[in-house]
């Protein structure tokens, strides 16, 4: 017998959000979210990007699982109020891209900083021995000055997570490889200049990319819903809404603090201001 009616899921646009500073516990969230969209068997996904980027390899597992879920439904990337590096690597993932006018995006480029602490050490009279396998072994250590040879290394490393970034903005976009390196050096752009620069299809808000997306595989854009996958909160912040407003901006400050030691030494796709 075949049940008359489809699943709701088939009659709304799934919905993924993407906020702050991309990294391990993000990927995490974004799959699992991703996988659930697959198995209700959604028609199409509008994915809301709203950050600076962050690790090259969280960004690109989140990338090419879209592109695999781009095989079986339409997927809708919007640009919020900034989307820049590993955020506009993450909605290459997408068919079509959407941004307002002033979305702060691009700064395609790649990134790595370490800490130099070795004047500070000295006057404080604190040095340490090291015992290595090879010479390049303590890569980036803060007690001392980079080498010739391991700013070779590094600057090698990062040409290539850079090349990678470049590829990957071409194909989806469809432009020349050398033409997206001709904005890719890590500038800023609006969403107004990305349009005229081919990075995304179209100018507006979150609400005109939810219309499109229902547009694009047949629904009502009227009455067409979305279905947000989000993150299930603690349950203190469910039974008490207020306690996690008054924590929200230290718990901000907390996380970027925590992203910053984490990531230190690592190439990031990161826009920072």
């Amino acid at each position: 017998m075949i049940w008359p009616f489809k699943p709701k899921f088939s009659k709304q646009i799934a919905r993924i959000e993407i906020t702050g500073a991309i990294s391990g516990g993000t990927r995490k969230r974004v799959l699992e979210a991703l996988k659930t969209v697959e198995e209700k068997k959604f028609p199409a996904l509008l994915l809301r990007i709203d950050s600076p980027g962050g690790t090259v390899g969280d960004s690109q597992e989140i990338y090419s699982a879209l592109k695999r879920l781009r095989e079986k439904m339409k997927i809708v990337a919007s640009f919020g109020n900034i989307s820049a590096s590993g955020g506009v690597y993450i909605g290459m993932g997408a068919e079509h891209i959407i941004a307002n006018p002033g979305t702060i995006t691009g700064s395609i480029g790649v990134i790595l900083r370490g800490n130099n602490l070795e004047r500070l050490l000295d006057k404080i009279g604190v040095s340490f021995k090291v015992i290595k396998s090879g010479p390049y072994k303590d890569i980036l250590a803060f007690d001392r000055e980079l080498t010739p040879e391991e700013q070779t290394i590094l600057q090698e490393l990062i040409d290539v997570s850079y090349q990678q970034f470049v590829q990957t903005v071409a194909e989806a976009r469809s432009l020349a490889v050398e033409t997206v390196k001709s904005f890719a050096d890590g500038r800023i752009f609006t969403g107004q200049q990305a349009l005229e620069l081919g990075v995304v299809d179209r100018l507006g808000t979150e609400e005109d990319a939810r219309r499109w997306t229902a547009e694009l595989v047949g629904l009502d854009p009227e009455k067409t819903q979305c279905f947000t996958l989000e993150e299930r909160k603690p349950l203190l912040s469910r039974l008490l809404p207020g306690s996690r407003q008054a924590s929200a901006g230290i718990g901000a400050g907390i996380d970027w603090l925590e992203f910053e030691m984490s990531t230190s030494g690592l190439p990031l796709w990161l826009y920072r201001p």
